[in-house]
């Protein structure tokens, strides 16, 4: 019986490092407009990894925060692709576990492979998306 050769994938990912100044770059946008929001942003599981709540952000704004990032990474896009989706009449997305159909998270892209994404929550969701992209954006400028 001869043995079969094998490789394990190798793949980059989010550290905490990383995703501290991802979130550092958000925060600085939201800060700018002077917009309480809770920013959170997880790994290519979903999984949360790093969540930071401006002073005077809702209370509410940590858990949209982190379903709206759970959600861009499930689902491979923006968020606001899904809220437009269900604006035009796909209700049925509505019943997918864990789904957060909000505009206001982007993925965190590398070489072409999504290994994250960030989640923002607390102003007008364009807002939020706005913050959010500000921070997916900062993983290109730390990467040069």
């Amino acid at each position: 019986m001869s043995k079969a050769r094998c490789q394990l994938a190798t793949r980059q990912c989010l550290t905490l490092e990383v995703a501290k100044l991802i979130a550092a770059a958000a925060e600085a946008e939201a800060v700018a407009n002077d917009w309480k929001v809770s920013i959170a942003i997880v790994d290519d599981g979903a999984n949360l990894l790093y969540l930071v709540r401006l002073d005077g952000a809702h209370l509410a704004s940590v858990d949209v925060s982190q379903g709206k990032a759970r959600t861009a990474m499930r689902y491979k896009r923006p968020t606001k692709a899904l809220e437009d989706a269900v604006a035009g009449g796909r209700t049925a997305l509505l019943a997918s576990p864990g789904i957060t159909p909000l505009q206001g998270a982007v993925p965190i892209v590398h070489e072409g492979s999504i290994i994250g994404a960030i989640g923002v929550s607390g102003v007008l969701s364009a807002q939020d998306e706005q913050i959010a992209t500000a921070g997916a954006n900062m993983l290109v400028k730390l990467l040069v």
